[in-house]
């Protein structure tokens, strides 16, 4: 939230709180992340086929479709907080379900419960990360989460790596299953952390939403501003008046809200519900699961076969990831979720076109070609941070803060759900489809895709840079995109 005449300051206590929350994605992007290089021993030790292969990597993703759901309407019955400890205590027994793993059946069972975790997660610390924040630093706290998935999905890589070294039975499981000893942490040590102020508003705490407003926000003046604006949102004319604050709390325990997102949505909704199911579409539409969950055998294609060289070259993955998802946390409030989307989705075009290219031209020669092998890598970690600079971080600040406070939570679930199904379509069919495609083909599907993503971003998501989250009804109103563009036009033509 803007005071005007006052310079925006960087609240340290809102970016501790963010930070824990943050720390639900770390444990999920581990998952992702040590599962690549754990696939390659699970085989080696079960002989499991490429199908039962997929269905490994892709059932966490069906699941987490179930968990997202269901996240979304216990956010608002139980709040933010718990459900991130509910999240916490899932990945637990699912790790160390996995952990044993004393066959495949045991295997998916735990892929299936730290999938539930995995939908709450995705679909909480966004959520959480957005309603503690202001206006003028929400890009940078609400994508801290997504920082947080590249800081795992590198962790995992690095435990491939050296405990790859340790024997067939040991190293793989205790790849999976050492994730349940942060899970625990989190679990509890997120219970000391603040609820979020603008659920506490709905619920009718609106002492404690103070409290916590005072904390997060810069100035008492800030913190009063806010909390009227909430409050407004949220339908509180007379706070004084405790039968509206306990009918208010009823009202909005999720009742109603599915009519209001998907049977009667108002013109403003329905925007909003297309722009965040658009954006979670094409976030995975675009090939990135296929890079980072099969980057060893993307890699092998193009010429590395040393299993050591494998899982380093695809260490440089996750740094790449974690770099550009760094320097995109700065540039989301500075340069706008609109101008990063647009750039890195073009980036990803180009990268995606010459890794296909490069894979063809591995797979039609006869010989080993040096340059071919060399420019794919490169087209990788270009692809990798393209992504990182824009649709990956900006996927989950944007469908968390656009949608109506009552509305939030159950919009934001339904974004996720989608962003899963897609993630386990990827992942569960990757290699069917480059075995029918080529492996080139199957990434020069993937640059078609991103233009088409191109397109549905340029003409459906407009900019919601350092506005608050009770104004994001206006921005998604027709007029206002009007007023915006004649805006803009009289600028250019001064």
């Amino acid at each position: 939230m803007e005071i005007r005449g006052e310079k925006e300051q960087f609240n340290k206590y809102a970016f501790a709180c963010v930070l824990v929350a943050s720390m639900i994605s770390i444990i999920f992007g581990y998952d992702t992340g040590v599962m690549s290089g754990a696939m390659i021993f699970i085989k080696e030790e079960f002989g499991t086929s490429d199908t039962r292969q997929e269905i490994l990597a892709g059932i966490l993703n069906l699941c987490a479709l179930v968990g997202s759901l269901a996240a979304g309407r216990a956010c608002d019955y139980f709040g933010r907080r718990y459900t991130i400890s509910v999240a916490s205590f899932l990945f637990m027994t699912g790790s160390i379900l996995m952990g044993y793993g004393p066959n495949y059946a045991i295997l998916i069972l735990g892929r299936c419960v730290a999938g539930i975790g995995v939908g709450f997660a995705l679909m909480i610390a966004p959520v959480y990360s957005a309603e503690i924040s202001s206006a003028k630093s929400r890009g940078f706290l609400a994508s801290l989460p997504e920082l947080g998935i590249g800081i795992g999905i590198l962790l995992g890589y690095v435990a491939n790596y050296f405990l790859g070294k340790l024997s067939l039975k040991v190293g793989w499981r205790l790849m999976l299953g050492i994730a349940a000893v942060p899970s625990l942490v989190l679990a509890l040590g997120i219970l000391v952390m603040p609820e979020s102020p603008r659920w506490l508003v709905v619920q009718g705490h609106l002492g404690k939403a103070k409290k916590v407003l005072l904390k997060v926000s810069n100035t008492e003046q800030e913190a009063e501003l806010r909390f009227k604006e909430i409050k407004i949102a949220a339908g509180i004319i007379d706070e004084n008046c405790p039968e509206e604050t306990v009918k208010l709390a009823q009202k909005n325990n999720g009742e109603g809200v599915w009519k209001e997102l998907l049977v009667r949505p108002s013109s403003s909704v329905r925007w909003m519900l297309l722009a965040a199911v658009g954006v979670h579409f094409f976030q995975h539409a675009t090939g990135i699961e296929a890079v980072m969950l099969y980057s060893p055998r993307i890699f092998k294609k193009a010429g590395v076969t040393s299993k050591d060289k494998l899982l380093l070259t695809t260490i440089g993955v996750g740094v790449t990831k974690i770099i550009f998802s760094t320097i995109a946390t700065f540039f989301l409030d500075r340069v706008g979720r609109r101008r990063l989307l647009l750039s890195s989705t073009g980036g990803m075009v180009c990268s995606l076109a010459v890794l296909g290219f490069s894979l063809t031209m591995v797979q039609i020669s006869q010989e080993k070609l040096l340059w071919a092998l060399t420019l794919s890598i490169v087209a990788t970690y270009s692809f990798v941070a393209s992504f990182n600079m824009g649709l990956g971080p900006v996927t989950w600040v944007y469908s968390s803060e656009i949608f109506p406070l009552k509305l939030r939570a159950q919009g934001v679930s339904i974004g996720v759900a989608v962003n899963r199904v897609m993630n386990a379509a990827i992942a569960m069919s990757f290699i069917s489809i480059y075995k029918t495609l080529t492996i080139g083909g199957a990434f020069f599907m993937f640059a078609g895709i991103s233009i088409l993503a191109l397109f549905f971003f340029y003409f459906f998501l407009p900019e919601t840079k350092g506005k608050a989250l009770e104004e994001m009804e206006m921005v998604f109103s027709k007029n206002y995109s009007r007023n915006v563009s004649a805006e803009t036009d009289l600028r250019q033509n001064v």
